[in-house]
């Protein structure tokens, strides 16, 4: 591999130093060998080289610790896609201290609890975000520093310092902190089954193994690819895709700040013509649907990369077909970081999420606790050295999940006599929708407040084009009020009090709903 920090041994495990620093490896390296005036990202009008984020990522280290951030203090990122993200992520971690990005698609009362669970002290946000973010941190204690960030959707900072100006007082250069591949790096969220979030901790070695057992083993990222993942930096998919997957083979990765919509994306391929796409099923699926998804579009395209939820087998078919090249679907998580299920390059089955990726081994689990063989359902459990630590101040759930060195992942699934895996549901009520998970719990409590309600229930319901999303069951205190007007109200308030992401893409007014003899709402019954 071209890390001198890491080696493999014959066991394809990654042998790291005593002493490590996942930012140095994936940034001060390609400096030190020579790489600096190598482009590392660019898109929506900027360029930055790697002596540039280098340096910026210096600047961003030495500027926090002068804020009087001490090492394994958390840093909260609420973040655009844009080379400062990038800086402050490396940044926080040279210095010692634990980077937490965030999804930027939430609402104040999120970013609130976000902001309370992970104690930050210092808080980095883009200057788009600002007014949702600014009022929830208002409201929490203990927040003393607040960094606006500059992006191309542009904000006012509202009296708050801007990265920039501190960047620009703060030191060039800055010594590594001495951490080992052991050490807490950084923190992804995941959602849990009641809504509230739980934040993974993840180690300095954890990105290199992804990197080195995925984006080498078997996506087989070179140094002269361009990378481009629609999804975010701040999902474990995109955070791989667009951030340790390119730097740690010296590539360069194309960002873009706005919403991924089919035009948006087509307009990318062809600007900046990648020869790596990463996308989710969602996306491909809108795609296919877009009268300007071309070959000729997209021809600079040697493979695309899909997970966050399984993708349809119509749609990997149609897109081989339209475009030429094969999207290689997979599953991982944010509790292992990225993909650990994939088809490989010459062996696509489409509907399945392919073979275990090299240094991850997987099970299938019966309801009695014993093994299942082929063509058997069973849960999913996967061993792999990039898995988290624990949850944070999240004890019974991290018991739950994580068992020894196996982790529970929640999703079900039936292996072939080849060694193909399909996915067949959740173990649990939990969805995804466009790779982001969603609770049913939270939906309900949200329709449920609603004066016009009396109780709802949220199960998962395929479109379509085969993919999940939301689908409400209400029972309304007067049931006349039932109809397209009401539907649409209850649409539009469910964005209103939640991501917008979340809502219901169908709501079927009942009279009453499933319930357990103990009045628990029976959502497998709901699910179509």
């Amino acid at each position: 591999m071209s890390s001198p920090y890491a080696s493999v041994d014959e066991a394809d495990n990654v042998i790291f130093p005593r002493r490590y620093n996942a930012a140095v490896d994936l940034l001060d390296r390609h400096v030190a060998q020579g790489r600096g005036t190598r482009v590392a990202y660019r898109g929506d009008g900027a360029t930055t080289t790697y002596a540039a984020l280098h340096e910026r990522a210096n600047r961003v280290g030495n500027a926090l610790l002068a804020l009087g951030a001490r090492p394994e203090q958390r840093v909260l990122m609420v973040m655009l896609d844009t080379a400062d993200f990038v800086a402050v992520f490396l940044g926080a971690m040279k210095a010692g201290l634990v980077p937490v990005p965030v999804n930027t698609l939430l609402t104040t009362a999120d970013y609130t609890y976000l902001a309370r669970d992970t104690r930050a002290s210092i808080v980095v946000v883009s200057d788009a975000l600002l007014p949702k973010v600014a009022p929830a941190l208002a409201e929490v204690p203990g927040v003393d520093h607040v960094l606006v960030a500059s992006s191309p959707l542009g904000g006012a900072h509202d009296g708050h310092r801007t990265l920039d100006a501190l960047l620009a007082a703060a030191e060039p250069t800055l010594a590594a902190a001495e951490t080992t591949p052991d050490d807490v790096a950084f923190w992804l969220y995941s959602s849990g089954s009641t809504g509230a979030p739980k934040a993974a901790m993840h180690l300095h070695s954890h990105l290199m193994e992804t990197a080195v057992h995925y984006a080498q083993g078997v996506l087989g990222i070179r140094e002269d690819d361009v990378v481009f993942s629609a999804a975010k930096l701040f999902f474990a998919y995109g955070l791989g895709n667009a951030l340790t997957f390119p730097l740690a083979v010296g590539a360069t990765a194309v960002l873009m700040v706005e919403r991924p919509t089919p035009a948006a994306v087509m307009h990318t391929l062809r600007e900046h013509r990648p020869t790596i796409f990463c996308g989710v099923p969602t996306l491909f699926a809108s795609m296919l649907a877009h009268a300007g998804t071309t070959k000729e579009g997209a021809s600079s395209v040697r493979v695309s990369t899909s997970a966050g939820e399984a993708l349809p087998k119509h749609v990997g078919e149609a897109w081989r077909e339209r475009l030429g090249t094969d999207i290689l679907d997979g599953i991982g998580s944010t509790e292992l970081l990225h993909i650990f299920l994939s088809n490989a390059h010459g062996q696509v089955r489409y509907g399945t999420s392919g073979k275990p990726v090299p240094g991850y081994e997987v099970k299938l689990v019966g309801d009695d606790g014993d093994l299942v063989g082929d063509g058997e359902e069973g849960a999913l459990w996967v061993r792999g050295r990039s898995a988290a630590v624990a949850y944070w101040n999240q004890r019974e759930r991290s018991i739950a999940t994580f068992h020894g060195p196996w982790t529970r992942t929640g999703d079900r699934y039936v292996r072939d006599r080849d060694g193909y895996y399909t996915y067949s549901g959740r173990s649990d009520d939990m969805l995804k929708v466009g790779g982001i998970w969603v609770s049913p719990f939270e939906v309900e409590s949200a329709l449920a407040s609603h004066a016009a309600v009396l109780e709802a229930g949220v199960a998962a319901h395929t479109d379509e084009d085969g993919l999940v999303k939301p689908k409400a069951y209400v029972v309304l205190h007067d049931p006349s009020a039932a109809g397209e007007a009401m539907e649409r109200e209850l649409k539009a308030y469910v964005k209103g009090k939640l991501a917008p992401y979340k809502y219901p893409r169908w709501i079927e007014f009942v009279v009453e709903l499933p319930k357990t003899a103990t009045g628990k709402i029976q959502r497998f019954r709901l699910r179509g």
